[in-house]
């Protein structure tokens, strides 16, 4: 007997089929040197991953850092990459770990993202201060990246293959399922991750790492984003795929770049979002 389509479609739109395809989450530990602190969440805690930079020896930062790491990694290990790479500044890097990630209460939700990312980024702005704070995503951490951009003042954006969901989802997935099961993930995805709408709301210095042969997420879509953004832009092109570590090159143009933001940061000041 045939099942009708209507409760095919009603069954991939309540069951998750978003949070399946886009999140990995894991739990298991993990060895990092960076320095593990909590804040509450709901009604249980969002664990959070700090590092200082190796430039940071006994004095006080000058710049923080909110870092988040892509759908299939972890903040004990983005957080210890992310200080390495503000080795001319003496920055403090914090990394969040997702709902359902390591020490994260809860699941693995892509509708409590935005949610942890906003706490997240106000843990840090309290211990800052007036000090400025810059926010980095890679990958699908990029959407939190933008959102809390778009909603908090922030003093720039650095962005590594960024993905559009909804559209990446469409175009890659559509084919097969005549759009219908990816038309019903894509509107799945919360509001809030819309990287081409907050990307236009953003108006502080960003830079972009586009990845040329990304497999994941292909640059056309890469650049949808950097076309959106209404700041300040310095882009950085690799040539390999979607975790491709950065060449020697490469190393040299992102503190280029990393000098580029930190001026520009502070020529500008800390835009206050659009509301």
């Amino acid at each position: 007997m045939g099942v009708p389509l209507g409760r095919v479609l009603s069954a991939i739109a309540t069951t998750g089929w978003a949070n399946g395809l886009l999140l990995y989450p894991s739990r298991f530990e993990i060895d990092t040197d960076a320095r593990r602190r909590t804040i509450q969440y709901k009604n249980g805690t969002l664990e959070l991953w700090t590092l200082r930079s190796p430039r940071l020896a006994d004095r006080e930062p000058e710049c923080f850092v909110l870092a988040f790491a892509g759908n299939g990694d972890r903040a004990e290990r983005c957080v210890p990459g992310e200080a390495d790479s503000w080795k001319d500044v003496a920055a403090e890097v914090w990394g969040v770990n997702y709902p359902g990630y390591g020490g994260s209460s809860g699941q693995a939700r892509l509708a409590d993202i935005p949610a942890a990312a906003l706490l997240a980024y106000d843990a840090i702005k309290t211990e800052a201060g007036s000090r400025p704070v810059f926010v980095s995503g890679c990958s699908m951490g990029t959407t939190a990246a933008l959102y809390v951009a778009a909603n908090r003042p922030v003093a720039g954006v650095i962005l590594r293959s960024p993905p559009p969901l909804r559209s990446l989802i469409l175009g890659r997935y559509g084919w097969w399922n005549l759009w219908i099961a990816a038309g019903i993930i894509a509107l799945q995805i919360p509001r809030e991750l819309d990287s081409l709408a907050n990307a236009a709301k953003v108006r502080v210095p960003g830079v972009f790492i586009l990845t040329q042969q990304d497999e994941i997420v292909p640059m056309a879509y890469q650049e949808n984003v950097l076309r959106a953004y209404s700041g300040s832009t310095y882009v950085v092109h690799l040539e390999g795929g979607h975790n491709e570590r950065l060449s020697r090159m490469a190393v040299l143009e992102y503190d280029n770049a990393l000098r580029w933001l930190r001026a520009e940061g502070s020529s500008n000041g800390r835009s206050s979002p659009e509301k």
